[in-house]
């Protein structure tokens, strides 16, 4: 729609997504995005963390695409994504009666980044047989350090610190 603000975030999620239903039956999934900036300072020959934006986002399950539905049972804290939506403004009184007025982004698209992890996709069969886009990985490699106990997620280099020289290693690119 015009006038809309579409953003893209990239960032870890600070909390397991949290899958809700509605009294009219309709779901929604709440979750929180870190996005820290990054820097190179050049005094010290370091990275270094900036601000850190923390920013709600909130998806819903449709007719035709169960995305709230695929993000709970897809991503957990600690996992590194990028989402794209909507910037939604909305206010409401809160319980000490004081009006209040939030910014959240409404999510229309999201998944794990695979700058440092791998995904497996599968690919979600719909109502009437055929397959409606793409669904919930089957397994996240990396990206985070989520609890993944019970979850068939796995980090490849939890146990394997890296070495101090390895250009890798690194959040940015040393150039």
């Amino acid at each position: 729609m015009a006038g809309e603000t579409i953003i893209t975030i990239v960032g870890n999620l600070t909390r397991d997504p949290e899958l809700r239903t509605l009294n009219n039956s309709s779901t929604v999934v709440n979750f929180t995005i870190a996005s820290s900036e990054r820097r190179f300072n050049r005094d010290t020959n370091q990275w270094e963390d900036g601000d850190t934006l923390f920013l709600n986002c909130n998806a819903w399950d449709s007719s035709h695409a169960p995305l709230a539905s695929n993000i709970a049972n897809s991503l957990a804290k600690g996992m590194t994504v990028i989402a794209q939506g909507r910037l939604a403004q909305r206010s409401y009184q809160a319980q000490d009666g004081t009006q209040r007025t939030v910014v959240e982004l409404r999510v229309d698209q999201i998944g794990p980044s695979l700058r440092r992890a791998t995904a497996q996709v599968t690919r979600q069969q719909n109502s009437n047989g055929g397959f409606g886009g793409f669904g919930q990985p089957a397994s996240y490699t990396g990206g985070g350090t989520a609890n993944t106990a019970g979850t068939g997620v796995t980090d490849p280099f939890a146990s394997q610190p890296a070495a101090d020289e390895d250009p890798w290693a690194s959040e940015e690119p040393a150039f």
